[in-house]
C-alpha cells in the first residue's frame, strides 16, 4: 500500500510542488528507496480542514506511517530507513552533521538588509567547511555512495543558488571548487530534478518547482 504524504504547494499555483526543501528531501528519500506513495499538495495559505486535523500545527511534510501521521523530515527519514533498510541511505555517524548549518546561514543572509552584518561571511564559512569536507571525502558527503545527508543538502543547495541569485545577485564563489563540483554531481545524477519531477508528474501531472529553476521567480521565504 502506498504511503500518504502531505507537501507544500507552490504559492499561487496549488497544483505544483512548492519550494520546501524539507518536503523535497522526504520525496527524494521515497524515490531513492522506491517506496510507493500518494502525495497531497497543501496550499498553506488556505489550509483544508482535514489537513489541520492531522497536522494541528500545519507543518509539512507529514507522512502517514502505520496509520499515524508523522511530522518532521528528520523523524520521517529515520523511520523510512528503519522500516525500509534497503537500499540503505544511512549516513556514517561522523558525517551526519556535515553541512547542517548551511541552510540557516543562507536564510539569515537572504533576509538580511545590512551588507555589513556578517551574515554573508557566516554563510561563506559554512560553504568553505563543506568544501574542505568534500575535498577530503567527496565527491558526495560519504564518498561515492548517496546517503541521507546528500538528499537533505541537494534541495537546500538548489534553493540557495536560485534564491540568492535572484534576490541578491549572489553566486557561490568560484574558488569553492569542491562545492561547485558537488552540486554538479548532484545534478548529473538527477537527485533533485528527475525524481521529484517524475513523482509529481505521476501524482498531479505537473512539473516540480525545481524543474522550473531559472525560468520562474522563486518564492520568497517567510518574513521577506
Amino acid at each position: 500500500m502506498a504511503l500518504e504524504i502531505c507537501v507544500k504547494a507552490a504559492v499561487g499555483a496549488p497544483n505544483i510542488l512548492g519550494d520546501c526543501p524539507f518536503c523535497q528531501r522526504v520525496l527524494l528519500s521515497l524515490e531513492e528507496k522506491k517506496i510507493p506513495y500518494k502525495s497531497h499538495l497543501i496550499n498553506l495559505g488556505d489550509k483544508p480542514q482535514w489537513f489541520l486535523e492531522i497536522s494541528p500545527e500545519a507543518k509539512v511534510p507529514v507522512v502517514k506511517i502505520d496509520d499515524k501521521w508523522v511530522a518532521d523530515s528528520d523523524v520521517i527519514v529515520g523511520i523510512l530507513e528503519e522500516k525500509n533498510p534497503e537500499p540503505s541511505l544511512a549516513t556514517p555517524p561522523e558525517f551526519a552533521s556535515v553541512g547542517s548549518k548551511i541552510f540557516p546561514s543562507f536564510v539569515k543572509f537572504l533576509k538580511s538588509k545590512d551588507p555589513n552584518d556578517g551574515t554573508e561571511q557566516a554563510l561563506l564559512e559554512e560553504l568553505k567547511a563543506l568544501d574542505e569536507h568534500l575535498k577530503a571525502h567527496g565527491p558526495l558527503i560519504a564518498g561515492e555512495k548517496i546517503t541521507a545527508v546528500d538528499l537533505s543538502l541537494a534541495p537546500k543547495l538548489y534553493h540557495l543558488e536560485v534564491a540568492l541569485g535572484h534576490f541578491k545577485n549572489w553566486t557561490i564563489p568560484d574558488n569553492l571548487t569542491h562545492v561547485l563540483n558537488y552540486i554538479k554531481v548532484l545534478k548529473e545524477i538527477e537527485l533533485a530534478e528527475r525524481k521529484i519531477k517524475r513523482s509529481f508528474q505521476t501524482s498531479v501531472k505537473m512539473p516540480s518547482s525545481l524543474s522550473r529553476i531559472g525560468s520562474a521567480k522563486p518564492e520568497p521565504f517567510p518574513g521577506m
